[in-house]
């Protein structure tokens, strides 16, 4: 009990600190935006009107970058949209926002924007333009913010290699009506422009093929675990099976209790083979749950 009112203390100090960069009526116009950007995520997430949801989205982004524009907003923390993902970075280098549009019962689009934190409080935001349906190997391809993969981040981690800060995030895809994916893929800055994906996996396979981002995709009723796991630095991947023997049909793909992993090592990830070989009596992983378990 006494550990987590230390760590309530704490967040409590940490949150408060950074909301006082902000001026009071600054602070005053960003909870009325946020307001605003919660009464149009609630029609994104509820309206069973395509047209109504992408309407809410397009006017969304609007105040969503209206709020930006507010000095120091890099410090706002957007609480009461939670399904509006929002990560810092570790080294609060920057912030990167994320969040899905439903299409249709089987066509599904992400937003987001990242945010540079600046010295002044000024804006700077390299939006995310989702543009995976245009992408012909996703898994093969490095890309800009402006070519964006698509996917709504959960995690984010730092690792420095040669003096070089290198982001990685672990993401989810609702993707289409048989099948999800959730994706590991490395962001670092070149020339102050953001770059997704590139050669940071080091897999174990016959063809030796190593991707520029890790995908799990697997069928769409199930769930598999692929999260980040603190005790053993490690990346955790369900080993998937084909229901019906057919690997290559992903949709008949599904978690069988095994688990890989990926480990950061000199600059990569490597994959680590059978890092668990057992799941508790419930189908859980046997490491600590996901904060969210839609992930």
């Amino acid at each position: 009990m006494r550990t987590l009112l230390l760590i309530f203390l704490s967040f409590t100090f940490y949150h408060q600190s950074y909301c006082q960069k902000i001026s009071k009526t600054d602070y005053n116009q960003l909870q009325k935006k946020e307001d605003s950007l919660r009464n149009e995520f609630y029609t994104i997430i509820n309206s069973p009107s395509t047209t109504e949801r992408l309407k809410s989205d397009s006017l969304y982004t609007k105040i969503m970058v209206r709020s930006l524009q507010i000095k120091n907003s890099f410090y706002f923390p957007f609480d009461s949209i939670p399904s509006m993902y929002k990560l810092y970075a570790p080294d609060s280098s920057f912030r990167i926002y994320t969040w899905q549009v439903d299409i249709s019962d089987f066509s599904y689009i992400q937003r987001g924007v990242i945010q540079i934190k600046t010295k002044d409080g000024s804006l700077k935001i390299f939006p995310l333009l989702d543009r995976s349906d245009n992408i012909k190997n996703i898994e093969d391809t490095v890309t800009s913010n402006l070519a964006w993969i698509g996917a709504v981040y959960s995690k984010i981690l730092l690792h420095t290699f040669k003096n070089k800060n290198y982001y990685t995030l672990i993401g989810y895809d609702a993707n289409s009506i048989k099948s999800k994916k959730k994706y590991v893929e490395v962001l670092h800055f070149e020339n102050n422009q953001p770059v997704f994906g590139g050669p940071f996996f080091m897999m174990n396979n016959t063809d030796n093929k190593n991707p520029s981002r890790f995908i799990m995709e697997y069928k769409k009723e199930t769930s598999a675990t692929l999260s980040y796991d603190e005790e053993y630095e490690m990346i955790l991947i369900e080993h998937l099976i084909s229901e019906n023997n057919e690997p290559q049909k992903k949709w008949t793909l599904v978690g069988d209790g095994d688990y890989d992993g990926l480990k950061w090592e000199s600059g990569k990830w490597v994959f680590k083979e059978k890092i668990f070989n057992q799941s508790s009596p419930d189908g859980e992983p046997p490491v600590p749950v996901p904060l969210n378990k839609n992930f």
